[in-house]
């Protein structure tokens, strides 16, 4: 089977936005536009194709990407929705690692709000291309040209518009189009009537200005642009599209364009500028990876080259089961194939080839080079790992995954319950890799973590509606670490010898702190043989198991590093578990010589309030141990940045809804980890000590 589209043709987007920027609604729009539906769904009324999962529906909110494809004046257009809820965060990351391009969603009236503005360094962080559209320029308040300025402040984004509203709220009416300087006005519910007309006269001196101020910016990234703008020739439509183009593949710019996909205005335009400014799969650089042996290597965008894939989500499906999406990177994939997963050096069968349109699907029977695909069938794949030709293995860059920061605990209602709670936590924490499950040794209950309150309502809420578990749920926990402050050299010797075969480990170790956020590690500095090679290894699992349980109040050691230096050994009586306890004894035996401290999330908190709730508001941040960063005045409210431990903040959305009349809002994300000041910490550690 050929080609249906050029891969020249393809176009692998996200849409991206803070919560209630209005980008499910948009992405509906586009389906409608591009034929793939025919009934166009509301979010509000819960009917959005995208938003698949009942409590997506219910909540109005996206949690888990859905792909889907649609197909727009020759061109195939790969979308991937994107949550806008910061416990979602990990979602956006895994979408931009597989896209080329996105479109930035933000509301006319609120601008740059914190989630955009997470997104939006996302999506720098990797690099990828973007056009930023402007949605709800029929709400009150909309200011296209203010959000413009936004962008530019607060993301210090280069962002240029290519459009300009007619009109604004309910006198919303049209569009006009700087690069060919048209005036495009809507004449039907559908905006499907378009009629493409001049300039209106009371724009003309608006359009002129911002015209030049577009000019300006297109031949700052063209040098032959440059030289015919200084010489006072004129630029043409295709020049500047080209050198638009060219920025916005290089990430130098960012044109913004406007709409109000609610009512039906502006999306088919912003259809046109995925397909003039966005990347196809070969405009940007080649995928990085390395083979087997350590060497680097790169797999261009091309239906020749050798066949290798990421796989991005996995989703369990209630028909067909396990569901892995993917981006083929390079080469072609035939259904029924045999690949290798080069992560995990896994053999694996592609049984069947699924292209998904939000939860219905189509069975394909062979993926090229830029496509994106769900395949039915893999048992060893998950999120993050590398599929690739067996005859030439290649291990794409892999994605990191944050930590958790919030615990709690839940226990199975039933012993019925218990046995389907196993099979519920095993599928969801394939498919999200922020989510963790253990067992709490002492307590026997098994602790959920996740990235905040939402992430883990969502998860409870989901083991009752797709696996019928019925849990309690303790009260929400921070995830606090431990770490050390001192370095020091220390003994674990283990010995037991009273008649019969005995045991015998003894290890020396030195213990140092690591730069925060840096890890642990491991190492062995042993020479002359004092402990056999082969007991070396249980011996640093020893030290890395009782670090899971830190030595303070049970929480995870971290940032340290161990380096095994010395010890000794039995010829009879030493094995492998004699020294995986003396490593770990070593590491309790560091409690009195390394100074540990119990470390605690600190979060990023930005509140928004009217002006008159501002003091109250700074007075409930300082109660809660917070520290005021810097303040914003925002379309008529006040913005204050603050940093505050995330054990102040449970019950904080209560409080500040009480304290300001429904009318103030905040959103949080981890900031970093930081020393529990010693008064607080103390408290923890007999609380937790008492607990055992």
């Amino acid at each position: 089977m050929a080609r249906e589209f050029s891969l020249k043709n393809t176009r692998n987007i996200g849409i991206m936005a803070h919560i209630d920027a209005g980008k499910t609604t948009t992405t509906e729009r586009i389906l409608f536009y591009t034929g793939r539906t025919h009934k166009i769904g509301e979010v509000h009324e819960g009917a959005a194709t995208m938003d698949w999962m009942e409590q997506e529906q219910e909540r109005g909110i996206t949690i888990t990407s859905a792909a889907t494809t649609a197909a727009w004046k020759g061109h195939r257009i790969n979308i991937i929705d994107t949550p806008g809820h910061v416990d979602f965060t990990v979602e956006v990351e895994r979408s931009l690692r597989v896209l080329d391009g996105a479109v930035g969603v933000f509301s006319a009236k609120e601008g740059v709000e914190p989630q955009s503005e997470t997104v939006w360094r996302q999506a720098d962080r990797y690099g990828v291309p973007r056009i930023a559209y402007v949605n709800k320029m029929d709400i009150i308040g909309a200011d296209f040209l203010n959000v413009v300025k936004d962008m530019r402040e607060r993301l210090q984004a280069n962002a240029v518009a290519i459009q300009l509203p007619i009109g604004a709220e309910a006198d919303f009416t049209g569009i006009i189009d700087l690069v060919e300087q048209k005036a495009h006005m809507f004449k039907d519910d559908l905006g499907q009537n378009i009629e493409v007309t001049d300039i209106p006269e009371a724009f003309l001196e608006q359009v002129e200005e911002l015209r030049l101020e577009l000019i300006e910016k297109v031949a700052e990234l063209d040098e032959d642009l440059t030289m015919k703008y200084l010489e006072g020739e004129e630029i043409t439509v295709e020049e500047i599209k080209a050198a638009l183009r060219k920025g916005v593949v290089e990430v130098k710019i960012f044109p913004v364009i406007v709409g109000s996909s609610y009512r039906n205005k502006g999306v088919q335009l912003m259809l046109d500028a995925v397909v003039d400014y966005l990347p196809a799969p070969v405009d940007v650089p080649a995928i990085q990876g390395h083979l087997e042996d350590g060497t680097e290597a790169v797999r261009h965008s091309s239906d020749e080259e050798p066949f290798s894939a990421l796989a991005f989500k996995i989703m369990t499906d209630p028909y067909v089961g396990k569901l892995t999406f993917f981006r083929v990177y390079s080469g072609i994939l035939e259904s029924g194939s045999y690949v290798v997963n080069a992560t995990k050096g896994k053999r694996e069968r592609i049984g069947r080839i699924l292209q998904m349109h939000a939860n219905s699907r189509q069975e394909i029977s062979i993926v090229y080079a830029g496509d994106i695909a769900a395949a039915v069938g893999l048992k060893d794949t998950s999120t993050g790992d590398t599929l690739c030709d067996e005859k030439h293995p290649v291990i794409l860059e892999s994605m990191n995954f944050p930590d958790p920061v919030i615990e709690i605990a839940v226990e199975p209602k039933t012993k019925a319950d218990q046995d389907k709670m196993g099979v519920a936590l095993g599928k969801l924490t394939e498919e999200d890799p922020t989510l963790r499950a253990h067992t709490d040794e002492e307590t026997g209950q098994t602790i959920l973590a996740g990235m905040g309150e939402l992430h883990l309502d969502i998860i409870i809420d989901r083991m009752r509606r797709e696996f019928k578990v019925e849990t309690n749920v303790g009260k929400p926990q921070v995830a606090y670490r431990e770490t050390f402050k001192a370095p020091a050299r220390v003994e674990g010797k283990f010995v037991r010898q009273s008649g019969g075969r005995g045991q015998y480990g003894h290890v020396w170790v030195e213990f140092e702190p690591l730069e925060p956020g840096t890890g642990s590690q491991f190492e062995s500095k042993v020479v002359g043989g004092s402990v056999p090679r082969e007991y070396i290894a249980p011996a640093l699992a020893g030290i890395e198991e009782q670090m899971k349980n830190g030595v303070l109040a049970g929480f995870p050691l971290v940032d340290v590093k161990a380096t095994i230096v010395d010890g000794s050994y039995h010829d009879v009586d030493s094995n492998e578990m004699a020294f995986k306890i003396a490593g770990s004894m070593a590491l309790k035996a560091a409690k009195d010589k390394c100074k540990p401290v119990l470390l605690e999330p600190i979060m990023k908190v930005e509140v928004t309030v009217p002006e008159e709730y501002m003091g109250d508001v700074m007075g409930m941040l300082n109660s809660r141990r917070g520290r005021i960063e810097g303040m914003d005045s925002r379309g008529g409210a006040q913005i204050i940045r603050a940093k505050v431990p995330l054990s102040e903040m449970f019950g904080y959305s209560t409080t500040l809804r009480s304290g300001t009349q429904g009318r103030g809002v905040f959103s949080m994300e981890l900031s970093h980890y930081e020393e529990v000041p010693k008064t607080i910490a103390e408290e923890i550690v007999s609380k937790n000590k008492g607990a055992e």
